[in-house]
């Protein structure tokens, strides 16, 4: 629900300065107008010599620094008021989850969590899914006993923070009416494009039953044995009623809507693909994140001056690529009417490609000024984005 600004992060402050029952928080994304120095903060309570402490454990993309604060409101307001526009509070009851708009107002939303408090220095991370689920078991991330294997910690990781990207994004969307109240007889409806493995796809049907959340999952993969694994271990955790795998194209898949649209890592231009199916079915939610590029990087030749001096190395020349794909893809899904944010998925550690872009269907008008912005990017680099042609509903040119 929307409040006023200053109130949500003296609520946010006060959750973090409760020592009782503060467990986590995390900051991340930045607001209009304004620089942060690190791609994401989390915070956590320690105890360090018989004193508590908060840990900022503050990740600028390449690495992550740690530094200890004594819990005192002016070290967390001047936190909290830094640029950063999403927050979330975890309590030992209670998640707040605040997001700063790009008008500066304040969407907040509070979700019952039960977490428990641990100060120790090597406190482990709670969990959103126990490590016991029996999917984990099946897809191969955690042995007999429930035990992660060392080999699988960082698909594990992967897979808890996607639930807590998906988690507040789906009930903010939810409370602000872009998605309606899921119920039995209207699930809510995941698609899954490029699901592999369907690690994360099986990770949210769990979670979202498990909350109580009525849902239909569909993974949509073109490798037949993909589809026939996944459907296997279905029918073992005895679940096929709510999940099913196809073995299709994404571009010419048989499933036709979905209130949330997912795709992790789909190579290249099937990441495009997934886009665009998902606009022009009218998904009200994307979590996309994107894989390998090269389509961009194929079509820029001549780089506009100055920036020949930077295409001219072949490594930058791709990174340079890689961010003006998804920047594209941003500005092309805010161009249809999406509020677009682009975050960090999971920690650089744990794999490189760890950007997300996280959409929300708002059906706003795009201003004349970010069309007029997308057509002097592309002229000036002499290039298409694949996605441009796929969008059915865009009309810019």
């Amino acid at each position: 629900m929307p409040i006023n600004r200053e109130e949500a992060l003296k609520e946010a402050a006060s959750r973090i300065l409760n020592t009782q029952s503060f467990v986590r928080a995390v900051l991340s994304g930045r607001r209009r107008n304004m620089t942060v120095e690190f791609e994401r903060v989390d915070i956590r309570l320690v105890e360090i010599r018989g004193a508590l402490h908060l840990q900022l454990m503050q990740n600028d993309g390449r690495a992550t620094t740690t530094k200890n604060l004594q819990p005192l409101a002016l070290e967390v307001d001047q936190l909290l008021n830094s640029g950063y526009a999403n927050i979330l509070v975890e309590s030992t009851d209670e998640a707040y989850s605040l997001r700063i708009t790009k008008s500066g107002d304040a969407q907040v939303h509070t979700e019952e969590r039960r977490l428990e408090q641990k100060l120790a220095h090597d406190k482990k991370k709670e969990r959103l899914l126990d490590s016991n689920d029996p999917f984990l078991r099946e897809v191969g991330i955690a042995d007999a006993k429930g035990l992660i294997k060392p080999s699988r910690q960082d698909k594990y990781k992967q897979v808890e923070e996607f639930l807590r990207i998906l988690s507040p994004a789906l009930n903010a969307a939810i409370d602000a009416g872009h998605i309606h109240k899921p119920t039995v007889q209207n699930p809510l409806r995941i698609t899954d494009l490029g699901c592999g493995h369907a690690y994360l796809t099986f990770a949210a049907h769990q979670f979202l039953i498990k909350s109580g959340i009525p849902v239909i999952v569909t993974g949509i993969d073109i490798r037949p044995d993909s589809r026939d694994r996944n459907n296997t271990i279905a029918e073992k955790l005895g679940i096929t009623k709510t999940i099913t795998f196809k073995a299709e194209e994404i571009s010419k898949t048989t499933s036709d809507s979905a209130d949330i649209a997912i795709a992790l890592h789909a190579c290249d231009t099937a990441t495009d693909d997934a886009i665009a199916w998902a606009v022009n079915s009218q998904a009200k939610l994307l979590l996309i994140a994107p894989c390998c590029h090269h389509d961009i990087q194929k079509q820029i030749e001549l780089a506009p001056e100055p920036w020949g001096a930077i295409t001219k190395f072949g490594l930058m020349k791709e990174r340079l690529g890689d961010l003006l794909t998804d920047s594209l893809r941003a500005q092309l899904l805010r161009l249809v009417g999406y509020r677009v944010e682009v975050i960090e998925f999971v920690g650089g550690e744990h794999t490189p490609r760890n950007l997300m872009i996280r959409a929300v269907k708002t059906d706003a008008k795009p201003d004349q000024l970010d069309i007029d912005r997308y057509l002097e990017i592309t002229a000036q680099w002499g290039i298409t984005p694949v996605l441009e042609k796929k969008l059915s509903t865009l009309n810019i040119r």
